[in-house]
């Protein structure tokens, strides 16, 4: 029987049978996700429980634990996990009275791995506020009826109907939904961008790839992107092998992510726990792909000591500079940047404006942006339509970055304003009020494949997005003369003043001509307080003049003057008066 991606309107079903009065809707994915993941691993063990309980009973006062757990995983066909207990949720359901300690019993039967998850879901909580209501054994009878044993659902399937529990769960929770969830329409943009151009690399059988995600949240964008390759760009091809890697520091998003990996067949040890600033948990490991929505304007104080001293290792991730400590974003960029395969890697990552042009000339944002761009590993920056996400309506960009740009490409920076490729949504999520449909998606890989200017696509050479920043010195005078010291005339703090010029500007006649003119005739340049400054002003580069209407123009708007007849409207009236009453 072909696998079939189980209908999510089971979820309203159990909130109005079971939930609805005793927990809140944005509560729904932290009772729910445990226990459709309980589902999943109790369909799959079903076949092998008797076997796992007959080798427990007779190795578990034998062996140690670390020894016990191979033998039992073989016991469980090679499953990644198992259950020692005399329990399944569908024989908890035969004993009613006891619901409470046989879960608990069944729960404490998993392997450790499956328990350390189930902590970080913070399952005891919901467990107790269950019993306190006497919904327990109702959830679990409601869950019991989905069949999601692999004959029924495949892991591809499964994935499709985890992510869709997530979306619904989180446009539940709006309110905080953009901290762990990116919406999947800006997710098939950046998809699209990043593993279209590559179709002839991907579709061979055999080949690996690999996705990361140093801040992957519940793992969408990963998930979401491997799928895009599968089902998308290699549809009618050989498909590659895609392994997805992801690291999370909020403990529940995390438990979601990795459960997913276990009940859909992937690498559940590629979803690791922790600050990616602080404890990278993929230290040394390069990926082919890497996708991310970092958190915008979020404070880095607490990873601040860190980051500085890493700083100053010239090995490490963040000597091109840190960003104010109000902002993270270039960051986890630098750490991206930092985990490229050496022969090709791609990097599409979701930041707010800031990045592209905070921070004076000399600062930390402007010298890693200079370190981007001078490395000529910035390929692409698309302006996303506003109101798109669900926890902000701010402008946002994605950026698409790698040190293997084909030949057309290198020394440049192609820009995209897709700020207006949307539809305004059907039913507003939070501050979603607008969505990115398929023939958007088309448009913008369109415009990036091709590679041509136009009114929505901009190519610039790297360094037109750099500038020296000069500092021009007027000299100190007393009684009309200039006030020298050792030989050398003495500047006027009071008159300092900076002029900002593009990098291939002959800073010279520039200065003689355009500056010199208009202050005191003997100042000069202090070139030992050059700083360059790179900044991306997006909008700028884009902005249309509007047509100014003409004096005359308006004037005659506004007295009325008909173009056919010459005469104002007041002359008008006059004429029609004297027609009724000649």
């Amino acid at each position: 029987m072909p696998s079939q991606q189980p209908n999510v309107n089971f979820i309203w079903d159990i909130l109005d049978k079971v939930l609805h009065l005793t927990f809140k809707r944005n509560e729904l994915g932290d009772v729910l996700f445990p226990f459709i993941v309980l589902r999943r691993m109790d369909c799959i063990l079903a076949p092998y429980n008797a076997e796992v309980n007959k080798t427990y009973l007779a190795f578990k006062d034998k062996l140690s634990t670390d020894k016990l757990h191979p033998i039992l995983r073989k016991a469980a066909h090679n499953n990644t996990f198992y259950n020692t207990s005399n329990f399944t949720l569908e024989t908890l359901l035969d004993d009613a009275q006891n619901i409470d300690i046989n879960f608990r019993m069944y729960l404490n039967g998993f392997s450790h791995d499956i328990q350390e998850i189930f902590g970080y879901f913070q399952l005891d909580k919901t467990i107790q506020k269950l019993n306190r209501h006497g919904l327990l054994y109702r959830l679990i009878e409601e869950i019991c009826k989905l069949d999601l044993s692999p004959e029924a659902v495949d892991n591809h399937d499964m994935g499709s109907f985890f992510e869709e529990i997530i979306r619904l769960a989180n446009e539940s929770s709006n309110e905080t939904a953009g901290e762990h969830f990116t919406p999947r329409d800006a997710i098939r943009l950046m998809s699209a961008v990043l593993f279209e151009p590559d179709k002839e690399q991907l579709a061979h059988e055999g080949i690996i790839r690999t996705i990361y995600d140093p801040t992957c949240g519940t793992g969408g964008m990963v998930n979401i992107g491997r799928n895009y390759i599968l089902e998308q760009v290699c549809k009618d091809t050989a498909k590659p092998t895609i392994k997805t890697y992801g690291q999370e520091l909020n403990e529940v998003a995390f438990a979601i992510a990795k459960s997913e990996a276990l009940i859909t067949g992937s690498e559940a040890d590629n979803i690791r726990l922790g600050n990616s600033l602080t404890e990278d948990r993929f230290e040394g490991k390069r990926f082919h792909y890497m996708m991310a929505n970092p958190p915008y304007g979020i404070t880095w104080k607490i990873e601040q000591d860190y980051v500085l001293n890493e700083s100053l290792n010239p090995n490490g991730r963040f000597t091109a500079g840190t960003p104010r400590v109000s902002d993270g974003q270039l960051l986890f960029l630098q750490h991206m940047l930092s985990k490229m395969e050496p022969n090709g890697s791609k990097i599409g990552v979701v930041t707010n404006g800031s990045p592209l042009f905070s921070g004076s000339a000399g600062s930390g944002e402007s010298n890693i942006r200079r370190w981007i761009i001078e490395n000529d590993w910035l390929d692409c920056i698309i302006a996303l339509p506003k109101d798109l996400f669900y926890n902000t309506g701010i402008a946002t960009y994605i950026w698409i970055l790698t040190n293997n740009k084909p030949a057309q490409r290198r020394g440049k920076v192609q820009l995209i304003d897709a700020s207006t490729f949307c539809i305004p949504a059907k039913k507003s999520l939070g501050s979603k009020r607008n969505d990115i449909r398929p023939e958007h998606i088309e448009h913008v890989l369109k415009l990036y494949t091709e590679y041509q200017e136009n009114e929505f696509c901009k190519i610039f050479p790297n360094t037109f997005f750099g500038a020296y920043e000069l500092t021009i010195e007027q000299p100190q005078r007393k009684d009309g003369k200039v006030v020298m010291k050792a030989g050398r005339p003495q500047p006027d703090s009071k008159k300092r003043d900076t002029e900002t010029v593009a990098l291939n500007c002959d800073i010279q006649k520039y200065f003689t001509e355009e500056v010199l003119p208009n202050i005191d005739p003997e100042s000069w340049i202090d070139y030992t307080k050059t700083r360059m400054q790179y900044a991306i002003n997006f909008t700028s580069y884009f902005h249309k003049e509007e047509k100014t209407e003409s004096a005359e123009a308006i004037r005659e708007r506004i007295i009325g003057i008909n173009p056919e007849t010459g005469m104002t409207r007041q002359q008008q009236i006059q004429d029609l008066l004297a027609q009724i009453f000649d």
